[in-house]
């Protein structure tokens, strides 16, 4: 068990280590992309992730919820379905369909309509979980298992230009594609970020692109990411709550390892 776990962690490393420096790549677009079906004013969670140090005293402060409501976002828009004009159900039964929907991986790709989980009595997850709010938390479950996920460490490490302008150009594909991009964004050791938002559009910016991104810290208003392409790094240009300076990012929850 021990010579198996040693290997495991090398393979681990080994890969890591050869994805921070992929050939240069362009980002430097002539035009911008967007998620087609997606809207921040009506597919996104009305309720924030709060920050706990702005309310030290608050016990039962829903905080640190920030990697399970990126996901979330993704999962509802690729697994539910939502039906108006159907009957409404109780408070346990809407539990158990955004369970539903938080138990599908959110790298698969998006069913046919009818094979969705139907969500009745509500337009849009905008005012699901305004109308909602208990029943989506209690269904999204716990924050324990995001905290300590093992591609959290990647917070610590430098990494390279090359790898940047990887994940930009990553960003653009996927998009591009019509898919929801999950991102781990940091600027540690700086104790200030180390947060997740989902890009959702992007557009071509003076120095590169900007990545329009739901934050979970501001579900009413989109951030902006701008990927400079001079010095092939991230700036937070409009991220709730943290300085416009330079970050990292990192892609989340796109395979079963990653």
């Amino acid at each position: 068990m021990g010579r198996w776990m040693t290997a495991g962690v090398a393979v681990l490393l080994l890969s890591a280590c050869a994805s921070v420096a992929p050939p240069p790549v362009a980002v430097q677009p002539e035009r911008g992309a967007a998620v087609p079906g997606f809207a921040l004013a009506t597919d996104s969670f009305a309720f924030p992730n709060e920050i706990r140090a702005r309310h030290p005293e608050q016990e039962d402060l829903y905080a640190n919820y920030c990697f399970v409501l990126a996901r979330g976002l993704r999962q509802f828009f690729l697994f539910a379905r939502f039906e108006p004009a159907a009957p409404r159900l109780a408070h346990e039964g809407y539990v158990e369909r955004v369970r539903a929907v938080a138990a599908r991986a959110p790298w698969e790709p998006a069913p046919p309509a009818d094979d969705r989980i139907v969500i009745p009595g509500y337009a849009n997850l905008r005012e699901f979980s305004r109308a909602e709010e208990s029943a989506v938390k209690e269904g999204l479950g716990g924050r324990f298992w995001t905290l300590v996920h093992w591609t959290n460490w990647r917070v610590t490490f430098p990494v390279t230009g090359g790898h940047q302008a990887g994940v930009a150009r990553d960003i653009m594909d996927e998009l591009a594609g019509g898919r929801l991009v999950q991102l781990l964004v940091t600027n540690w050791p700086k104790p200030e970020l180390n947060h997740s938002v989902v890009a959702f559009a992007y557009r071509p910016g003076a120095q590169g692109v900007e990545f329009l991104v739901w934050d979970p810290n501001d579900p009413s208003e989109p951030g902006v990411m701008t990927f400079d392409a001079g010095v092939r790094r991230f700036q937070a240009s409009r991220l709730y709550d943290t300085e416009p300076g330079p970050i990292r990012a990192f892609r989340m929850y796109y395979s079963w390892l990653l």
